[in-house]
């Protein structure tokens, strides 16, 4: 039974009395402020998710990590609050105050631990059950503080506030990727939750249970909703600054851009190099890929295998920097189709000099067509064939890139070949990622392509393979006259030896539904 309560908002009154009429109004009040905290607390989980899905991939790993730890110690929250619920408006304040404070800071800390101490997963947890420690105090609370306004049963009490709960959390849900992230990004978005939080928990302790505080309680709750709301205005102003100092120091080189974009992290260094020239590197994600003094090592044996038949009609998945497309366009193709996801890395690699440089403006070249889409959803929309596709995509180490390493990814690919024509793929390293490796020569198979594998040394990223396809067995060539820095038919010859220590391997194929390449990249790629 719950403790009497003299300050009961509308004791006593009835239906029709000015007492009814507030009581409803403080009742309305109450759930407003249920359905704010609902989406702030989702907003949170939502928050912590999408950091570890860009730092260190794995979107369903981080989610479930996220997720069950912060459902767990909810519940230890919600028994936690059982002694706290003598004094609820006091508790209440406290634990809103706590929760907006570590929510809105929680994607700092996080980038915090990430870049200065190497600490992310631990510190993922630790902050994913603090805060699912206080989201689960709320509750109990609440509900004290909704019978203190108008006692009913617990049946009609629980309805009511987890039906405003539930709202709320769709609102967060919804606001999250559509509002805060576009508007202020991951750091600066939690703290402006966090600043919505704690305004909210006071505003209803301040409203609707001030009576219920003495005058030092409601001094206290002042002074903390005052130094709370202060430090996340501060955090909110140096957030900015704090990004810069903790990206640059995940970075060897100095970083000449920057932009978080709704697909990615894209950063691009820049430092003399040991010759004298700019060695521009540029990452996705905090993955290298490319770094311009050995990039035509790469771009080069992705390439002209592919040409060796002088294709008329280029197709490029991926590849946004233009390098590749800088060495189709060596070729006197009719046409060339390059379709890159991300509007920015087209924008970037048609406008800044670092960048044209080193693509020798191939993104603005006439015969180039740059389409901005998803490949695999490209591929199911158009009928197209061509003589030769390229493709060039991130590696397999996160869940959004594994399927474009699938059976079905390939298969559209296939489809889409001239009679003749030949596909390249760029497979990461046969010697540091031996599993994924050859376990995309088996998907490429499974779509039915006939596959040769080779590979090739290029120094910023080790030994490097790559796949050229074709529904008949292809062979590694170069055109008669290729204009190239490196690659050779010599060359070609060499590539296609692989060491005994690094002997294929005899692997199922990947599938939209299972996955087996995101498992074999991120087991491999951890270990170096």
């Amino acid at each position: 039974m719950l403790p009497p309560s003299s300050d009961t908002i509308g004791a006593d009154a009835g239906p029709a009395s000015p007492r009814a009429g507030r009581r409803r109004l403080a009742r309305a009040t109450l759930l407003a402020v249920v359905f704010l905290c609902a989406a702030c607390g989702l907003v949170y989980e939502l928050a912590l998710v999408s950091l570890g899905s860009f730092l260190i991939g794995n979107t369903a790993t981080q989610a479930s990590i996220v997720l069950a730890v912060m459902v767990f110690a909810m519940g230890i929250g919600s028994l936690s609050a059982k002694p706290l619920q003598r004094w609820p408006v006091t508790w209440f304040a406290a634990v809103e105050l706590t929760l907006a404070l570590l929510g809105g800071l929680s994607v700092m800390a996080l980038y915090a631990a990430f870049a200065y101490l190497s600490l992310y997963t631990a510190a993922l947890v630790v902050v994913a059950f603090v805060l699912g420690l206080l989201i689960g105090a709320e509750i109990p609370l609440l509900m004290v503080l909704l019978q203190r306004i108008r006692r009913q049963d617990a049946g009609s009490a629980v309805a009511d506030l987890f039906a405003a709960d539930y709202i709320g959390a769709l609102l967060g849900g919804l606001a999250f990727p559509f509002l805060l992230l576009p508007a202020f990004g991951q750091l600066r978005g939690a703290i402006v939750v966090g600043l919505i939080n704690a305004v909210a928990g006071v505003l209803l302790v301040v409203v609707l249970f001030r009576r219920d505080l003495s005058r030092r309680g409601l001094a206290a709750v002042g002074a903390g909703a005052t130094t709370v709301i202060t430090l996340l205005v501060a955090a909110f102003a140096y957030s900015g600054t704090f990004e810069v100092t903790a990206r640059q120091a995940l970075y060897r080189d100095p970083i000449v851009f920057a932009q978080r974009t709704p697909y990615q992290e894209i950063v691009m260094t820049s430092a003399p190099s040991l010759r004298g020239a700019e060695d521009i590197r540029l990452f996705l994600n905090g993955d290298l890929q490319f770094a311009s003094p050995d990039e035509y090592r790469y771009h080069e044996s992705l390439v002209h295998p592919a040409m060796a038949n002088r294709p008329r009609r280029v197709l490029i998945l991926g590849a946004g920097d233009g390098l590749a497309l800088r060495e189709v366009l060596t070729y006197p193709t009719e046409s060339v189709t390059l379709v890159e996801l991300d509007p920015v890395i087209i924008r970037l690699a048609q406008t800044d000099s670092r960048l044209t440089r080193l693509n020798r403006g191939s993104m603005t070249d006439s015969r180039a067509r740059v389409i901005a889409a998803d490949a695999f959803n490209w591929l199911r929309t158009t009928d197209e064939k061509f003589d030769a596709i390229i493709v060039d995509l991130p590696d397999p180490d996160e869940t959004a890139t594994a399927k474009l390493y699938s059976t079905e990814f390939y298969a559209l690919v296939a489809a889409h070949l001239a009679p003749g024509g030949v596909v390249t793929v760029q497979a990461g390293s046969p010697y540091f990622a031996p599993r994924s490796f050859w376990c995309i020569g088996a998907t490429l198979a499974d779509a039915g392509l006939t596959v040769l594998p080779y590979h090739v040394d290029v120094p910023s990223f080790g030994d490097w393979g790559f796949f050229l396809a074709a529904r008949t067995k292809p062979t590694l060539r170069m055109a008669p006259v290729a204009p190239t820095r490196f690659l050779s038919d010599d060359e070609l010859r060499a590539a296609q030896v692989f060491p005994r220590d690094r002997p294929p391997l005899q692997l199922p194929p990947s599938t939209l539904m299972d996955p087996r390449i995101l498992r074999y990249a991120q087991d491999e790629w951890k270990q170096y």
